[in-house]
């Protein structure tokens, strides 16, 4: 049995806990011994000791490590002198030193009842939002002007390697899927402001290019105001969505409030040799201690790292153990006794994590 090292990163707020639930539970699934995991500090308390967000030490365990597991970083009254939060530091740092261009933020409906929208069922939304995650707007970040503090301008960025490589991971992401759930079509819809702005008609252009290559794989096109509203009333359409960094950073967090908001929220922040998995939710330091945190997105990102490096190591093993996980939670959910906070329920983060460890011995 092949042994795997990866690299926890803890982080601030309740992301020692969920991070904690996490290891739990992949070590259920996986035993004792395949998963090796290796606690590095970061984060903006680290910052406030230290002075650095991202120690050299973990930069380098990140680097060499197979996977990266995230809790969250980040605490407001940490900021920079711009009055930008530090913790976000750590995963922009690692985001742009390992070259991790694709954040895979999946959305699946668990329970009918966690939705906001009317007559949903599970399964009934269940698609995937690939956000450019090196380029985009955000790219200007801590490069932005502030002159005299009258004028402030920051810059959106665009590359033809970087659009085309993120669109082919998600034409392949699309291949691999089963398609939409209204009606079974591999679809990858580009989400963009094209109509506007030339960065974006440029961002098309590329996706339209790469889109020769699928022939199996549906293109389909919308604009980023008219898919918030496409997202709410048609959800079952989509399979795939491809987005700009900015974009697909708004319109994740407006796909998680359909499915019942940021704490089942799964991320995976990827390239072609390195892979970072966290919760899309943020560190929560008003709850941080009480034991009240879902612990559910890191989970379900944990399960989401192992199919990963299942799929890059074609370690079955992995795969199988994805999977029961992604069934323990689904029986965990359906079960009904064991409902976290902020899906209506009053189980708290130890009480999440063990229900799903017992659902994995079953």
């Amino acid at each position: 049995m092949k042994k795997y090292e990866i690299a926890t990163i803890e982080g601030d707020g309740i992301g020692p806990e969920v991070c904690q639930a996490a290891v739990q539970v992949l070590k259920e699934a996986c035993g004792s011994s395949q998963l090796v995991f290796n606690d590095f500090p970061g984060g903006a308390a680290h910052y406030v000791k230290s002075g650095s967000v991202l120690p050299e030490e973990t930069y380098e365990a990140c680097k060499t490590s197979a996977a990266i597991l995230h809790g969250a970083a980040g605490l407001p009254e940490v900021t920079y002198p711009d009055g930008t939060e530090v913790g976000n530091d750590l995963h922009l740092q690692l985001r742009f030193k390992l070259d991790l261009y694709a954040n895979v933020r999946p959305i699946r409906l668990y329970q009918g009842d966690f939705s906001p929208l009317k007559n949903r069922a599970a399964g009934d939304i269940d698609y995937i939002i690939v956000r450019e995650n090196t380029e985009g707007l955000y790219a200007s970040r801590g490069a932005g002007i502030l002159l005299r503090g009258e004028v402030a301008t920051d810059t959106l960025v665009m590359t033809r390697k970087g659009v085309e490589r993120v669109a082919r991971f998600a034409f392949e992401l699309s291949r691999k899927r089963h398609g939409a759930p209204v009606d079974g079509v591999k679809r990858m819809t580009v989400c963009d402001k094209a109509n506007i702005l030339r960065t974006y008609a440029f961002f098309r252009s590329i996706c339209d290019e790469v889109a020769l290559e699928y022939p199996d794989v549906a293109i389909d096109y919308a604009y980023a105001d008219a898919i918030t509203v496409h997202l709410v009333k048609r959800p079952d359409f989509y399979d795939v969505i491809v987005a700009e960094n900015m974009f697909g950073d708004i319109i994740s967090d407006l796909g998680a409030a359909t499915v019942g908001g940021m704490g089942i929220a799964p991320s995976g922040e990827l390239g072609d040799h390195h892979g970072l998995f966290q919760g899309a939710h943020g560190s929560a330091p008003d709850i941080t201690g009480l034991n009240v945190a879902s612990p559910l997105a890191t989970i379900l990102s944990g399960a989401f790292m192992l199919r990963w490096l299942g799929d890059r190591h074609a370690d079955a093993d992995l795969i199988d153990a994805a999977a029961r996980i992604e069934k323990s939670v689904e029986l965990t959910l359906s079960q009904g006794q064991v409902i976290p906070r902020d899906l209506g329920g009053h189980a708290s983060c130890t009480d999440v994590t063990s229900a799903i460890c017992r659902n994995l011995k079953a």
